[in-house]
């Protein structure tokens, strides 16, 4: 049997095709264990009702039907807000939200990563401490700072606060860190300047890292029904008014699977196209010293 052989790092590393095989049925079984919640997600939402409530569930619809998402639009319609208005709030939050996150983030992890000033590794090590604590031991500071604002029932209640997303500061500053100081000290040597270091040498080169955060971004804003900063019916978020229909009970269950297929789709599509291009953009950029 031939084996293949790749020289890494001068040692030459032989492996059969009997290990490939096996390594590629290890990656299959795990990818069908972790596709499994999505298969049946999207089968659920087209089953009827009394395919819902079989025990134990089918996984495959066998009688598919679209009459959970009629009923979903149905009494969406039914609301004195009208539907484009959840979807309306719901998106502007989002985008103008993951927007403001990937530039002040980024700006932000430039400065701490690139210049040593006084408290830097403080301001840091703070930013560390934060991933450790869940949204919901911030609630209650963040509503006292959004009630002294005056942001309580506003858009900026739930856009500004996501702005400082730990994890993207921190994903970003990491990967900033990669970046050689003599690219930029090059840069300097020919004229520019800070601002525009930041927007034509750091931004295009730690493109996988704010695509990643925008992915976390998306997925945090687009499912948060921030009730409890916002009150007007006018201002609410698309998941509050899904999440509203998912409570009239049994007779519901079907329009709630359908709620939460029609919740999945924009964070999925987005994930799929961006981690392409993450992938793309890992295997072709960066630049090492």
């Amino acid at each position: 049997m031939k084996k293949i052989k790749k020289l890494i790092g001068g040692k030459r590393l032989n492996r059969s095709y009997g290990g490939d095989a096996f390594i590629i049925s290890i990656l299959t079984v795990f990818g069908l264990f972790f596709v499994f919640p999505l298969v049946f997600s999207i089968n659920h939402a087209f089953k009827p009702l009394n395919e819902i409530f079989l025990f134990p569930p089918n996984v495959f619809v066998k009688r598919p039907t679209i009459n959970n998402f009629q009923d979903m639009f149905i009494l969406m319609g039914q609301s004195w807000v009208t539907f484009s208005r959840y979807i309306f709030n719901t998106v502007f939050i989002t985008a103008v939200g993951t927007a403001g996150l990937i530039v002040v983030a980024s700006m932000g992890a430039f400065v701490v990563s690139k210049y040593n000033f006084p408290g830097s590794k403080v301001f840091f090590k703070g930013v560390i401490i934060t991933l450790m604590f869940s949204g919901y031991v911030t609630m209650i500071p963040n509503y006292l700072v959004m009630a002294q604002l005056g942001w309580v029932d506003t858009y900026l209640s739930i856009i500004v606060p996501a702005f400082a997303m730990p994890i993207g500061f921190f994903l970003l500053k990491q990967f900033i860190d990669t970046i050689p100081d003599t690219l930029l000290e090059a840069a300097k040597v020919d004229g520019a300047k800070e601002f525009r270091i930041f927007i034509w040498i750091i931004l295009p080169m730690i493109k996988p890292a704010w695509l990643t955060v925008m992915i976390f971004s998306v997925q945090n804003l687009w499912n948060a029904r921030a009730s409890i900063f916002i009150y007007s019916e006018q201002l609410k978020t698309l998941p509050y008014a899904l999440g509203q229909i998912i409570m009239g009970g049994i007779a519901r269950a079907g329009v709630g699977a359908a709620v939460t297929l029609f919740l999945m789709v924009v964070p999925l599509v987005l994930f799929i196209f961006a981690q392409s291009n993450i992938l793309q953009t890992m295997a072709n950029s960066g630049i090492k010293e």
